[in-house]
């Protein structure tokens, strides 16, 4: 297509350039220490816009060359080479390395630095070392890549993963890091109606991600920061490269990898028929696996069109993305199109450079009713999907023909009519938007100014309907849902940075300075069936807003003693006057060992550094409203008071308006960290690695906890109450393990050691204060966690259980902690926690000529999960102790506990859930073909291939250690197609 598009503009427009001697000149580009062909290798003709990059071997051609002209070949790790065209046909060039591995460019906030000159816990990530596959969320790029970052996938189409960077720092405030994207932090609250706000950035447009740990690289960012940042840089054009076109095709296939494990048919016939009291004529007489019926093989799509050029001063990239991809279950789907759009100009001789990046994107959801997962599992097996006498659409329901509320409403509703006779749809358009003006001002040399104006804005519309038909509405008119809403995020930020040397005292100087404002604006509004007609709420809008200075310095004395500080004062709209502005400063120092004169001569080391760092951060991400002030606000659902007659003499009802509870003393969160690591290299690089050590004390903790009856307007109340602790290592290695002219084998292990504890919680000094978390499905009201001082908050609350000689256990037996001869709540303890204590990912990528070969294992160990599933339906009175006339199905762990009644505290249900999964493994091959210009490669991928696991559940990694309607992972395939013009 290329060479079609070349030709005919040759035949139309350049004809009488033909009559003009220029000559064409091809070669290959290898490392000069190994012979390896180096692809993507940048080759210009000096002072031009002429030029071209080397193919996935190495190869190049170049055309329409003059003698005398000169060719700069160029690539990231390598020292350039400039060669003096003589008329050659053909040239092949050797580059040496440099020391670009150290000297590679890593964005810090408001700013850059090099690897060597890094004081903070600051990783890098490149698309090299990416997961791959139908990648739909970002942040699953990353998974398992990096130490101290832990990503729990998500299971739905389209959904987000969790991201916690060293465990999290907070209890009720926010614990997801802050993400900044080409320079936009986005909104940590996320963005109305969409189920993952990082959808918006399309993974293939994704240049790198840099991810900031410790507070010295952090604090810049200040009240949002004490979660980590990660930068996320999206690709664009390269100068004088050429027009490019490049078409990416993935079609993957996905099955759920296991069901919850229920009783079948036959099985739950035998019960019926041996549980006293019960009547076997309600059973029906067919056999339905109820799973089977909800889930589907999921099918997927995702096309990219990317398009890019390169000139002398101006490069534009336009990227046209189209994603389908449904959910394993039945109606679940998700689709998004979006446009990304880059352009730069560089004017003023290259001091002024404009980059415009703007992302256009429409996300489409259809959302399944996840209700029917839990249906499912309790759902009579014997009862049949459809009823050909039915009233409801023919699916067989336990409720009757009477649509208004009977002694049937709390019957299990039949999931397969759950799913079909949902229709609830939402559509966002979203755009993020910025310009960034980097202007090298002339007056004073290593000045420049950089400007970056932003805005991320999104509106929402979506809608929900039930028929009259479906036997979930309890009322006697159609279900009706409309809602509306609207999210805009402004930013406008400068800064200024100066980098000299100063010879006199031999050290680099880098200071930065600047002012940074943000806005974020939220709006809603719904109407809904309620009381048999349809209600409009009243609009509700949520405004906040940060106002933030800061400054940082650097000094690289002697290019081997680093100092680094700096400092950021924000002031948010989210606390009072008294209280609005906080201070979080940061210092942190850095040795570079590796260049000591002692370790000129160095045979083994080849990069020696060490770090330690001190800062603070903070947190504000409290909720949707102004803690501090009194607020009234409009009932929800059916709160609503009677208030005179209508005309027509019905009973007129009105919302009330309540107060909310507040605090009128709340400040910031804050968080201080000591960070202390090693950065080393060995035999030139090939084996590189770090281990960072950190301490973390979360002071004015934001937390919601009970108050006393009377003391405010709630029983809950958000305010500053205790503190936490963290501690962790870090270990992250890298390693070149066979480096050849065919074959190349390398691998990255990470290793992450954690430890959270609640030093401080209550206002008084009651050591045995305590708050319940964690709720669970059976009972009302019943849960399973506990926050307490000197535990994890991911801590279950149970009671031991007692076992007998068979290891059986026995129904109702529990230990007698306090010895007091009889089992009461003083006998639950606190007892293991969901969080690991340790975590790791291990990739290895291979290549094999014009194979490669990539595999990422990741895993957990030493935490625990709470199996709700079992326990809500593992008892006989579970599904047979009911004043209806039906019954609901059970867990098979029932024949194995033989439980009659529950057991919900019970610590039978915690059980173990290390686990090792084969995240992802991905085989490609580089079709050989004649054509310089053309490239074409195939891939198979596949994702979630086994899990190694003592664990009893669907799944073992549950993110907040209680398995209960579970969304089942799947284990997908992908075909991938990748063509480049």
């Amino acid at each position: 297509m290329r060479t079609l598009f070349k030709s005919t503009l040759l035949l139309l427009f350049m004809l009488p350039m033909s009559f003009f001697a220029q000559s064409t000149v091809s070669g290959t580009v290898t490392e000069s220490g190994t012979g390896l062909p180096i692809p993507g290798v940048n080759i210009i003709v000096q002072g031009t816009s002429t030029g071209t990059t080397t193919d996935f071997d190495g190869n190049y051609t170049l055309s329409n060359l003059n003698e005398n002209d000169v060719l700069v070949y160029s690539f990231l790790g390598f020292a350039a080479k400039e060669i003096v065209y003589a008329g050659q046909t053909r040239l092949d060039v050797q580059l040496d390395e440099s020391e670009a591995t150290l000297e590679e460019v890593v964005l810090i906030g408001y700013g850059s630095t090099t690897r060597q000159d890094a004081t903070g816990a600051v990783e890098k990530i490149s698309p090299e070392s990416f997961n791959r596959g139908a990648v739909v969320s970002p942040e699953t790029l990353i998974a398992g890549k990096s130490a101290g970052v832990r990503i729990t996938p998500s299971s739905e189409p389209g959904g987000g993963g969790e991201i916690r960077i060293r465990g999290g720092s907070s209890l009720s405030g926010n614990n997801s890091p802050l993400i900044v994207v080409d320079g936009i932090p986005l909104d940590q609250r996320g963005v109305q109606g969409v189920r993952n706000q990082l959808n918006a950035i399309n993974p293939e447009e994704i240049e790198d991600f840099v991810i900031l740990k410790d507070a010295a690289a952090t604090s810049i960012y200040g009240s949002r920061a004490s979660n980590g940042v990660i930068l996320i840089t999206t690709k664009r054009g390269s100068l004088a490269s050429g027009f490019n076109l490049e078409y990416d095709l993935k079609a993957s296939v996905g099955q759920i990898t296991d069901k919850v494990n229920v009783l079948n048919a036959d099985q739950f016939r035998t019960l019926i028929n041996d549980t006293q009291g019960t009547d076997p004529s309600l059973l029906g007489n067919t056999s339905t696996d109820w799973q089977d019926q909800i889930y589907r093989t999921s099918i997927g799509a995702i096309h990219n069109l990317t398009l890019s050029e390169g000139f002398e001063n101006f490069t534009y990239r336009v990227n046209f993305n189209r994603t389908d991809q449904q959910g394993v279950l039945q109606t679940d789907l998700y689709e998004r199109n979006a446009v990304n759009l880059v352009l730069t100009q560089n004017l003023l001789d290259n001091d002024l450079k404009l980059t415009l990046n703007a992302k256009g994107i429409v996300d489409r959801n259809r959302f399944a009713d996840q209700g029917a997962i839990g249906a499912a599992v309790s759902f009579d097996p014997t009862q049949p999907v459809y009823d050909p006498t039915s009233p409801f659409d023919g699916f067989f329901e336990f409720r009757t023909g009477d649509t208004t509320m009977d002694e049937m409403r709390q019957a299990t509703r039949n999931p397969v009519a759950m799913l079909q006779q949902n229709d609830n749809n939402a559509e966002n358009l979203r755009t993020i938007t910025n310009l960034n003006v980097d202007y090298r001002l002339p007056f004073l040399d290593g000045l420049r100014f950089n400007l970056n104006a932003g805005i991320d804005y999104s509106e929402l519309e979506g809608e929900q309907f039930r028929p009259l038909t479906s036997a979930v509405i309890g009322e006697p008119v159609a279900f009706e849902n409309y809602y509306w809403g609207m999210n805009r995020n402004t930013l406008l930020d400068f800064y200024f940075n100066y980098r000299t040397e100063v010879d006199a005292i031999n050290t680099k100087l880098d200071l930065t300075a600047g002012h940074s404002f943000q806005e974020f604006y939220i709006q809603s509004q719904s109407r809904f069936t309620q009381n048999s007609e349809l209600t409009t709420f009243p609009e509700a809008i949520n405004r906040n807003a940060l106002e933030s200075y800061f400054a940082r310095a650097s000094f690289d004395i002697s290019n081997r003693y680093l100092i680094s500080a700096s400092f950021r004062r924000d002031g948010s709209s989210r606390f009072s006057e008294e209280n609005r502005w906080a201070n979080f400063p940061s210092v942190s120092v850095g040795w570079k060992i590796m260049n000591e004169p002692f370790m000129q001569n160095s045979n083994t080391f080849s990069d020696l550094k060490l770090r330690a760092g001190y800062g603070v951060t903070g947190n504000q991400e409290i909720g949707p409203n102004y803690g501090y002030l009194g607020l009234y606000t409009p009932s929800q659902g059916g709160a609503r008071v009677q208030f005179g007659y209508n005309p027509d003499g019905s009973r007129r009802f009105v919302n009330t308006i309540r107060p909310e509870e507040f605090d009128a003393n709340l400040k910031w969160e804050e968080l201080q960290t000591y960070n202390a690591g090693i950065d080393f290299g060995f035999f030139n690089n090939r084996f590189t690695g770090s281990v960072d050590a950190y301490y973390r004390e979360t002071k004015d903790l934001l937390a919601t906890v009970p108050v006393p009856a009377g003391a405010n307007l709630s029983d809950f109340l958000t305010t500053n109450v205790g503190q936490t602790v963290s501690r962790g290592v870090e270990i992250g290695l890298n390693g070149l393990l066979v480096n050849t002219e065919d074959f190349n084998w390398s691998v990255n292990y990470n290793l992450t050691f954690q430890d959270l504890e609640i030093t401080q919680l209550s206002l008084g000094e009651n050591p045995d204060f305590f708050i319940p978390q964690g709720g669970i499905s059976g009972g009302v009201g019943n849960t399973i966690q506990l926050w307490k001082e000197g535990y994890d908050p991911t801590t279950f609350f149970v009671f031991r259980q007692v076992y007998n000689e068979q290891g059986q256990p026995i129904e109702g037996a529990y230990v007698d902690v306090n010895g007091d001869n009889q089992i009461t709540e003083a006998d639950r303890q606190p007892y293991k926690k969901a969080t690991p204590d340790f975590y790791m990912g291990f990739t290895n990528s291979l290549s094999y000529k014009d194979f490669d070969l990539s595999f990422t294992f990741r895993g957990n160990f030493n935490n625990y999960v709470y199996n709700n599933t079992q326990s809500s339906n593992g008892f006989v009175g579970a599904g047979t102790i009911t004043p209806q006339p039906y019954y609901s199905n059970l867990n098979s762990n029932v024949l194995e506990s033989n439980f009659r009644n529950n057991q919900f505290f019970s610590d039978y249900y915690i059980q173990r859930a290390d686990f090792v999964r084969l995240d992802n493994l991905s085989l490609g091959y580089l079709i050989p073909n004649n054509r310089d210009d053309v490239a074409v490669r195939v891939s198979l991928t596949g994702t979630n291939l086994f899990v190694i696991t003592n664990y009893e559940g669907l799944d073992p990694e549950i993110s907040n250690g209680i398995d209960n309607n579970f969304y089942p992972r799947t284990r997908n395939v992908v075909l991938g197609l990748n063509f480049i013009f």
